[in-house]
């Protein structure tokens, strides 16, 4: 009799140990932990005291996802409720990023919105937007989360022209702070009435100097929603 046929013996005879309980004591197993050989019984407590330490590892895990989730959906609110108090549709864009910004912690957070109503057309979140941006964007369908391959919307987390001294300082300043964007996330914006491939009107743009903030592979539920949310505001901007 070989060992498979000893194994499949067993477990088609459950009561082999019940009628034979003498040998619980008798059978000497290895310990995988390299000390002495131990009863049966011994072995089966080391297993059950393996498998409850790994259920209290995953379990403290899944804790700490829910207390995260828990904080990213109150600061999701908190968001929220000043995007929606915002009334001046001038002041929207830069409630949305500075939202990011303040209360997720987001180190950089900027946005552009195109084909605006005419009476937004030469505010500052307008700004000409190139072709390949628009072609992109309008290629996401989710999030786009990952290293800043060099991405011309991560221009826009550059300091306004307003807020260095001369043109030299600026392109100085520019080129810093774009090498400092390591990782970055990419929303697009659609109006959230129009079909899923309706084209974009906007893309939403969120930075870090820390390459892992922002990495291929992350959970992007909440960029989605936040992506959601930001468009449904943003549409008022859009021609009627």
């Amino acid at each position: 009799m070989n060992d498979r046929e000893v194994a499949e013996y067993l477990l088609a005879n459950p009561e082999f140990f019940a009628e034979h309980a003498e040998m619980l004591a008798t059978v000497r197993l290895a310990n995988p932990h390299g000390k002495a050989a131990v009863s049966l019984q011994e072995r089966q407590m080391e297993m059950l005291r393996d498998k409850n330490k790994h259920l209290e590892r995953r379990l403290a895990e899944l804790l700490r996802y829910g207390h995260e989730n828990d904080s990213i959906a109150s600061k999701f609110n908190r968001w929220t409720i000043r995007v929606m108090a915002e009334r001046d549709p001038y002041a929207l864009p830069r409630t949305i990023a500075t939202g990011l910004r303040d209360i997720f912690d987001v180190p950089q957070a900027a946005l552009r919105v195109w084909d605006v109503a005419e009476p937004y057309a030469q505010a500052d979140f307008a700004r000409h937007v190139g072709e390949e941006v628009r072609i992109f964007a309008n290629s996401l369908t989710t999030p786009y989360c990952g290293a800043n391959t060099g991405f011309e919307a991560a221009q826009w987390l550059v300091p306004s022209v307003s807020a260095v001294s001369d043109e030299g300082s600026t392109g100085h300043a520019a080129s810093e702070s774009a090498h400092a964007t390591e990782s970055i996330a990419l929303l697009a914006l659609r109006d959230p009435e129009a079909k899923e491939e309706a084209p974009t009107f906007g893309l939403l743009v969120m930075g870090s100097a820390d390459s892992r903030r922002f990495h291929d592979g992350m959970a992007t539920d909440f960029l989605t929603q936040i992506g959601a949310l930001a468009s449904a505001a943003l549409s008022r901007l859009l021609p009627r």
